[in-house]
């Protein structure tokens, strides 16, 4: 049995949700200087999703935390100048370049890997390799096809050979073009320096451990292994020495560990009032978000709609450090957000909720917002009066 060490601290329930919040961006001055790309270095990872509702989702996670930068400018800040590269991490996600030899583990594993869903067709790995190295950056259509048929998971030999290419290290992605994945080979996107599988995996586990304890501010081994998506055990071997330290959180069962930096000041400032993505990394984690905010957060796109409770991409409302309410977006014509349904924790949410529906309206130029459904029917009319308020001191 593995002995635990003596917490360091003993954190309030609120002090551990505070710690959280500015870990992740919310609590204090937005950094606009480091932009986009300090947000991205900040979480370690931005994960990408095929829905875009009122954006995709690696848009909505610097827009939460720093407000209205443009979404040219975001795509800009990911792809331009090798900032980024996209990899499997938490999901698929958008991670710092400079972050490339620490998934060396992760590379190696897959090329161990004994068994893979799809076949890979003899000699379509090396024509991969070969017409990029040719052509340069290619999208899999442009490969030769990404599908046989039209079912999305009937792959070609070219999409498989190069999806493997890309897990291997050998191909990375270095941008999205209409949601396609643009590959190029490593050698040319990675810089030189990074480009390398030196790290053994201790090395590498104990970096990532490191940084999930930093973009997290404190959590449970369960959170800290699920940030990007680590066993257990990998935590366990590498924690002692990644540099967090051991605490212990007022109505936590699970022993936490915590960034000593963020142990060090008190959370203060001012707290951001916005629209999560639900794959924001500040609720991905469903236990989490329930333990530190008594929030349950599911997505509900891939449930059948009439067993929705919340609507298909409800998005979480953050204000006051709370999560105070869902909404769920849809953009109309020209110019219009509605929310087509709203939850909200009681009738003080209402200006927040207003707030956050104006400002992202603002923030994908629609001029009107238009509230339907709200599941306290009660509170519809307040919520209208307050959004069209919001609205109309928007644009004096």
């Amino acid at each position: 049995m593995t002995t635990l060490p003596r917490p360091t601290a003993a954190l309030s329930a609120d002090e551990a949700r505070r710690i959280a919040l500015r870990a992740q961006g919310f609590l204090g001055a937005p950094d606009r200087r480091s932009g986009v790309r300090g947000v991205l270095r900040h979480l370690g990872a931005v994960q990408l999703d095929t829905i875009s509702v009122l954006a995709r989702s690696h848009e909505l996670i610097p827009y939460a935390r720093l407000g209205a930068v443009g979404r040219k400018t975001v795509e800009a800040a990911y792809w331009t100048d090798t900032h980024a590269f996209e990899y499997w991490s938490h999901a698929a996600c958008i991670l710092p370049i400079e972050e490339w030899p620490h998934f060396a583990f992760r590379r190696r594993a897959y090329r161990d890997r004994p068994h893979w869903a799809h076949e890979l067709p003899d000699g379509a790995y090396d024509q991969v390799i070969k017409q990029l190295r040719t052509e340069g950056p290619l999208t899999a259509t442009e490969l030769g096809g990404a599908k046989k048929t039209s079912e999305w998971w009937d792959w070609s030999g070219t999409k498989v050979a190069v999806e493997r290419a890309l897990m291997y290290g050998e191909v990375v992605s270095v941008q999205r073009r209409g949601w396609k994945r643009v590959y190029d080979l490593a050698e040319r996107a990675v810089p030189a320096t990074l480009l390398h599988d030196d790290l053994d995996d201790t090395e590498c586990l104990r970096r990532l451990v490191r940084l999930a304890g930093l973009s997290l501010g404190v959590g449970t081994r369960a959170d800290i292994a699920d940030y990007h998506r680590l066993k257990g055990e990998q935590v366990d071997a590498v924690i002692a020495d990644s540099g967090l330290v051991p605490v212990e959180v007022e109505g936590w069962s699970k022993p936490a560990w915590a960034d000593p930096a963020a142990l060090a000041t008190p959370p203060r400032g001012r707290h951001r009032t916005t629209l999560l993505s639900p794959f924001d990394s500040l609720i991905w984690d469903r236990a989490r978000t329930e333990r530190i905010f008594g929030f349950t957060h599911r997505l509900e796109a891939y449930v059948p709609k009439p067993k929705r409770v919340y609507g298909y991409y409800a998005m979480p409302v953050l204000a006051g450090g709370r999560l105070v309410g869902r909404v769920d977006p849809a953009r109309e014509g020209s110019g219009v957000l509605v929310a087509r349904q709203v939850t909200l924790d009681g009738p003080k949410a209402v200006p927040a909720v207003a707030e956050a529906l104006v400002e992202a309206a603002s923030w994908v130029n629609c001029t009107t917002v238009r509230v339907e459904r709200v599941d306290t029917p009660e509170l519809r009319e307040p919520l209208v009066r307050e959004v069209t308020r919001a609205l109309t001191t928007a644009l004096r």
